[in-house]
């Protein structure tokens, strides 16, 4: 079994959250805050950070550990660190993903009663994450591993 360590930024401008649409047609259509593998020495943080800026353009800063989420699916094992990061500076721009099999259509800004049609990771941002943000994340939360659905 593989296993992959990867992280993710829960970035936050006001009252939204930035999320990425990951779009092949037949393959997979799902919103998801940017994150990704973490390379070689790489600290989790500063992965997320890095991640961000690939895939939307957006520079965020870390601001803390909030969510441990591990899937499961027919290639492995992954475990995703998702850190609470503030927005810094840029704007959204999906071009420029160095990633070659990532396909990113689009990318936004959202607040809870407003999030993109369709499938939303991680779950938490339909409702426990809000909970959580108001009380300032006072620790990090481990989710229930859950099956990959792409």
């Amino acid at each position: 079994m593989r296993h992959r360590i990867s992280a993710g930024a829960l970035v936050l401008r006001g009252e939204t959250v930035l999320l990425a649409r990951h779009f092949k047609p037949g393959r997979y259509d799902f919103w998801a805050p940017p994150g990704g593998g973490v390379e070689g020495a790489e600290d989790l943080a500063a992965a997320a950070e890095r991640e961000c800026l690939e895939e939307t353009g957006i520079r965020a800063r870390s601001r803390s550990l909030a969510y441990i989420d591990e899937l499961i699916d027919g290639h492995g094992r992954m475990v995703k660190f998702w850190h609470v990061a503030d927005y810094v500076s840029g704007e959204i721009d999906v071009t420029a993903n160095p990633a070659e099999d990532e396909a990113i259509a689009e990318a936004g800004w959202f607040t809870r009663d407003a999030l993109p049609a369709g499938h939303v990771f991680p779950d938490v941002l339909h409702g426990r994450f809000w909970t959580d943000l108001a009380a300032g994340f006072p620790a990090p939360v481990k989710l229930p591993l859950k099956q990959s659905i792409f």
